[in-house]
């Protein structure tokens, strides 16, 4: 009888769960991915990957003996996106467009690239896994952020084709992916380890909105709507706002004054459009835009 109980609690607390709304999600590596495709294969294969990424980690490159790995291989970059099955989404265009500035975004924060570059600074993106700043200055970890404490010892330095940092992202995508926040807090290495799992963590932080941002996704597809506030501190719906969700404080609202690597992600964009064939849209810059949150 005491079990019987105990089952008819479990299965209504499961019922009044599920009639709340909130949506139990499984981990995302335990999701089933067999029969999943990503739009990214619509607009690239391996051999068109090689001509955008012919110096990327793994491949030979400037200083750079060739590892026994190909780090960002195309392979991983669709495994990782089979996970995400709303990363782009909408008409073609939308979808290039999403594509341009995801590619032109993870190119920038892995550069390589100088002025006199062989081939031109644009074919030396996703040249580096691990932020080269020193981690012993700085290692990203925000003891104030109680929901996903930094572990002493650890650097939640940039890594991947994000640059995945500080240790509340690490925590989040930990416990999307594996269902535990404690995976990456305790091993935030496994970033710059897994090539599946870094690219992984560069779509998740691509879809995922992070209040008071919208996400990267919601701005490429349309889906995100500018409040009045937003719209008084110029951020609207262009390629210029996921440059401000994803380093808006350090690189937007600079006027004309904007850094070079700031100016590098526009060219980045406008190049990865004219290969995908598509027109770049509005509001490129995110020069007069106020970052997010003020």
């Amino acid at each position: 009888m005491r079990y019987k109980l105990i089952g008819l609690i479990l299965l209504l607390a499961t019922i009044s769960y599920a009639q709340s709304g909130i949506a139990v999600k499984a981990p995302l590596n335990k999701m089933s991915i067999s029969r999943n495709k990503s739009n990214i294969t619509l607009y690239l294969n391996a051999a068109k990957w090689n001509e955008l990424f012919p110096n990327r980690h793994g491949m030979r490159g400037k200083n750079l003996k060739k590892p026994a790995t190909d780090f960002y291989s195309f392979k991983a970059l669709v495994e990782a996106a089979k996970h995400f099955p709303d990363f782009l989404t909408g008409s073609v265009i939308t979808q290039k467009r999403e594509l341009a500035a995801f590619l032109a975004n993870i190119a920038q924060e892995t550069s390589g690239g100088w002025v006199e570059a062989p081939g031109g600074y644009f074919k030396w993106g996703l040249y580096f896994v691990e932020e080269v700043e020193d981690s012993s200055k700085n290692k990203y970890a925000d003891a104030t952020k109680v929901n996903y404490p930094p572990v002493p010892g650890k650097s939640y330095l940039g890594r991947g084709p994000k640059q995945l940092s500080w240790n509340y992202n690490y925590g989040q995508f930990s416990e999307a992916w594996f269902g535990t926040k404690n995976t990456l807090l305790q091993h935030p290495e496994l970033l710059a380890q897994d090539p599946e799992l870094s690219f992984a963590s560069a779509i998740w932080f691509w879809i995922t909105p992070q209040f008071p941002k919208p996400s990267c996704h919601q701005i490429m597809d349309g889906t995100w709507k500018p409040t009045e506030n937003d719209l008084q501190k110029g951020r609207i719906p262009g390629f210029g706002a996921t440059v401000n969700v994803i380093n808006g404080g350090v690189e937007c609202g600079k006027g004309g004054n904007e850094f070079e690597k700031t100016g590098y992600r526009y060219k980045y964009y406008l190049y990865f459009c004219h290969y995908l064939n598509v027109s770049p849209g509005e509001n490129i810059s995110c020069s007069n835009q106020k970052p997010f949150g003020q």
